[in-house]
């Protein structure tokens, strides 16, 4: 395997920034240091430049058909501009549609990316029927390495599980090894105020907001946990949007609950674009939504990198 020395960078760790030095063998980082004399095929001057390690996203819907229509990017378009962005992992969803088996729809999105990606790749697994059957896949799936099942409390007749499911699928997950991750938005009423909307005209981007209020988010947030924590499971809430969403699980990790959450760069952007442009699912907020957001990302981050001598050389993987 070919090794490559880049050389005098501005090395970014999780802990650290420093000048230094950074050896790759092969596809693993071999040592990082200062001064590094080891022989390599190929060295790269990286003065004044930055060496960060490279980004994993781990939410994205790659050739995704949803509504009569398919998601713009497929592995290979996605994944080259994800390169070119500095992000070499994304974890994509497997959608198992009623009356298929997990492995099938596996399967299906394995042979989406194949010959396709043009980096590392991994799945979640959305399970839209949860029977017996699913509950054994899931123990299966768990030792191919897939680990992370969506659930979703919103589109019904398409995607939505109920409640008997999801705590079903929390217990077994709990139990394996495995994690749930929750579109946490109660479906039903948001259904129920879309049809409302459709049969008086409001048809126009904003009333996709409208229709979506925060509070729906909230609810679902918090039937989420409560059901992780009858099953004795950890949840991961996905794509959080809302103040009030973030304060049920900041009220859950105060209680020592495994509870996790992610939100996306256009939650958190500070833009007035919540109720005219971008269509998404659960809506972007107000604008007074995103500096509370930003407030407990920052709360969650490291103390500052201090700036310093790199750690003594050794492997990295």
């Amino acid at each position: 395997m070919s090794t490559l020395l880049i050389k005098n960078g501005i090395v970014v760790t999780a802990t650290d920034i420093y000048e230094g030095d950074v050896l790759v063998d092969g596809e693993k980082i071999a040592a990082i240091g200062s001064s590094l004399k080891m022989a390599a095929d190929r060295v790269i001057d990286a003065k004044r430049k930055y060496v960060i390690p490279g980004g994993i996203d781990v939410h994205t819907h790659l050739d995704m058909p949803f509504g009569g229509s398919t998601s713009a990017d497929d592995f290979e378009s996605g994944t080259i501009a994800a390169a070119f962005g500095g992000t070499t992992s994304v974890v994509d969803f497997a959608i198992q549609y009623k009356g298929q088996t997990l492995h099938h729809a596996w399967e299906t999105w394995m042979k989406k990316a194949e010959g396709k990606a043009a980096i590392d790749y991994g799945f979640h697994m959305i399970i839209t029927e949860l029977s017996d059957r699913v509950e054994e896949e899931m123990d299966a799936l768990v030792r191919q390495g897939v680990t992370s099942f969506k659930l979703f409390m919103a589109y019904p007749g398409v995607l939505m599980v109920d409640d008997g499911q999801i705590f079903r699928g929390m217990q077994r997950a709990g139990e394996i090894g495995g994690l749930i991750c929750m579109h946490a938005e109660n479906g039903i009423p948001i259904d129920v105020l879309v049809q409302q909307a459709i049969a008086k005209g409001h048809t126009a981007p904003k009333y996709h907001s409208i229709t979506r209020p925060q509070i729906a988010e909230a609810e679902g947030t918090h039937r989420a946990i409560c059901l992780a924590e009858m099953a004795n499971a950890p949840v991961y809430i996905v794509h959080l949007s809302a103040e009030r969403a973030l304060k049920q699980v900041i009220e859950a990790r105060d209680r020592g609950l495994p509870t996790y959450a992610e939100t996306c760069p256009q939650c958190a952007a500070e833009l007035h674009l919540w109720n005219e442009i971008s269509r998404v699912a659960p809506e972007l907020r107000q604008e007074w939504d995103s500096p509370f957001l930003w407030q407990r990302v920052q709360a969650n981050l490291e103390a500052e990198p201090r700036r310093g001598t790199p750690p003594h050389a050794g492997p990295r993987r």
